[in-house]
């Protein structure tokens, strides 16, 4: 099927904001690439990679109308922050092409590197994790995907069992196994986000170690690690059923969480024998790491 790509300049204050606003818009994936050609060095823990000129790239289904797109993104941001705007209609085939010249290599922590085929990384004491585009994909670069992924990195994992409750498209449970833990529970409502991440887990060669549920069918199952990006609303209404899924002293990662709704998760989790360390905020969004006592 073809796909209605958007593409706009904005500069490094504005693009978060303008990538999470076409998500809110329906946009099935959102990359960032360089408008300027700018030298990219390592960034630092905790931050992610958006350079003083980015073109934002957003991709949507055909029955999205790209002129009403644009109005409402117009009316949200001034003028000055969405440059060169402009949008196409691409074929499947156009689309990969393109999405695999905008996505490179990311690293996240010390150890993990996301790359796209053929642009793998062979860095000493790290792995990498292989990822390409599809309906239910997303990158990694997202902030709460990104602060999941460098929480995961910074743990000891070899030998663990970690559950990702409303894994998408697979990204953490498969990072967790390459990472060295010894099984993956990965769970969704979506049957479409179970199928792409027994696809990035098969891409990756961990897919033995990667089991794929609906929450009907996940039960009697508990964990060291469970990590859950969503929501903050879903959080707070599963805190019972998630925080039951750990095993005692096991670690949790939760985000998808503006930084404004951080002490409503933090209270509901605490409510279940949580403690938690600081969160950790990007652009706006946190992450909390927490221990079951």
């Amino acid at each position: 099927m073809p796909w209605n790509q958007i593409s706009v300049i904005s500069d490094q204050q504005h693009a978060p904001g303008i990538s999470d606003y076409f998500s809110e818009l329906g946009a099935v994936s959102v990359t960032y690439m360089d408008a300027e050609d700018q030298p990219v060095y390592e960034p630092p823990p905790g931050v992610t990679q958006i350079w003083s000129q980015t073109k934002i790239i957003a991709l949507f289904e055909t029955d999205s109308d790209a002129d009403l797109l644009k109005l409402m993104m117009f009316a949200k941001f001034n003028d000055d922050c969405l440059q060169n705007w402009h949008a196409e209609v691409l074929q499947d085939q156009v689309w990969e092409r393109t999405w695999l010249e905008h996505f490179k290599p990311v690293k996240f922590g010390d150890t993990l590197w996301v790359c796209p085929s053929g642009q793998e990384v062979s860095e000493t004491g790290s792995v990498c994790m292989t990822l390409d585009p599809g309906l239910a994909f997303g990158t990694g670069t997202h902030p709460t995907t990104a602060l999941c992924l460098e929480t995961l990195a910074g743990l000891d994992l070899k030998h663990q069992t970690v559950i990702d409750y409303g894994c998408g498209s697979g990204i953490l449970a498969v990072a967790a196994v390459l990472l060295g833990a010894e099984l993956a529970h990965c769970v969704d409502i979506d049957p479409q986000a179970l199928e792409a991440t027994q696809s990035n887990a098969k891409k990756n060669a961990v897919e033995k170690a990667c089991h794929c549920y609906l929450p009907d069918d996940f039960k009697n199952n508990t964990a060291e690690v469970v990590v859950a990006n969503i929501l903050a609303q879903p959080l707070i209404e599963l805190a019972e059923t998630i925080s039951g899924l750990l095993k005692p002293d096991g670690h949790l990662i939760l985000s998808g969480i503006l930084t404004e709704q951080a002490d409503s998760v933090l209270q509901a989790y605490q409510q279940q024998g949580l403690t938690f360390s600081q969160p950790v905020i990007k652009d706006d969004w946190c992450c909390l790491y927490g221990v079951k006592q």
